[in-house]
């Protein structure tokens, strides 16, 4: 296969991090609050994928399944192979969002609650445009960094009080898997801007493969599997849903309206994961639950509004 070339960015979509047009703006923060209920999800998901596979299999899984499906679309398709400038890329994407997030959070799941893990999340989007201040040179106005941080403080103080405001063991694994998962969203999001969405998820999931694939063998080897309705469920969707499919629409957003603006769409995930939480894994919210998604809501809108 040739390599793939870079494109002219179409009218509406960000280039250096601002969108040229409202279509573009309406499409891209659309795509993106897409990615972030798909991610919402993933935590219950993979409580759910922990009842019938170990950790090591469950991630190693979730990503072959995804990297099957997306190499499936790459090769139908016919899609070149991503120019070389941009392998390096798409393998911090890889090392960030298809290895390291899933597998330090499925360690932390093993003895943390999701309400505790969702401290994560509360603190990704502002790490994240953190990384993309340094990496890509975005400059966001002050007024998009203090709503962003009263977003950001909101969350973790809710999802703090939801845990009963304890560390647990689980934490270093949290935050590793924060500082991971904001590289490849930074990475994957200026790729976005040169390539489909799709083919940056979909190129770094193979690209895992000789990883994903080794350490299903060995995993599976050791760790038993007990096929239940919900495990499979739960693998499913961390593989369909949350590896591919949300992240398809997410660095679509991404590149539309830039890394900072779709980065605070985040703040909404980790309530948006208790309630889902309450629902699926029958965990207890307290009446604290609206009065933070009310605040946050309100950074989300400061966010979106303020000029880059």
């Amino acid at each position: 296969m040739r390599a793939q070339s870079s494109a002219t960015a179409p009218s509406g979509i960000a280039v250096g991090g601002q969108d040229t047009g409202g279509h573009g703006r309406s499409s891209g923060t659309l795509q993106a609050a897409l990615g972030v209920v798909a991610f919402s999800l993933t935590f219950p998901a993979t409580a759910w994928g922990l009842e019938g596979f170990g950790p090591w299999s469950l991630i190693a899984v979730r990503s072959i399944l995804a990297a099957v499906i997306a190499g499936g679309c790459l090769l139908a398709l016919r899609v070149p192979l991503p120019e070389r400038r941009h392998r390096a890329g798409l393998a911090v994407v890889g090392a960030g969002v298809v290895l390291g997030f899933p597998l330090l959070t499925t360690l932390a799941l093993q003895t943390s609650t999701t309400a505790h893990a969702a401290v994560v999340v509360g603190l990704l989007p502002l790490t994240t445009a953190l990384f993309s201040a340094l990496r890509v040179g975005t400059r966001p106005s002050r007024t998009f960094w203090l709503a962003a941080l009263a977003g950001a403080a909101a969350v973790i103080a809710f999802t703090v009080q939801q845990s009963g405001g304890a560390l647990t063991s689980a934490d270093a694994y949290l935050f590793a898997a924060l500082l991971v998962c904001a590289a490849g969203y930074t990475e994957g999001g200026r790729l976005a801007r040169v390539m489909p969405g799709w083919h940056v998820i979909g190129w770094a999931l193979v690209l895992c493969l000789p990883l994903t694939v080794p350490m299903a063998a060995v995993a599976l080897s050791f760790e038993p599997v007990h096929l239940t309705a919900h495990g499979v469920a739960g693998l499913l969707w961390v593989a369909v849903g949350s590896q591919f499919l949300g992240l398809v629409v997410w660095y679509r957003g991404m590149a539309a309206i830039g890394i900072p603006k779709a980065s605070q769409l985040q703040l909404a995930q980790p309530l948006l994961t208790l309630v889902w939480s309450v629902l699926l894994l029958g965990e207890h919210l307290t009446v604290a639950a609206p009065l933070t998604a009310a605040a946050v809501l309100v950074c989300i809108a400061v966010t979106q509004r303020a000029r880059g």
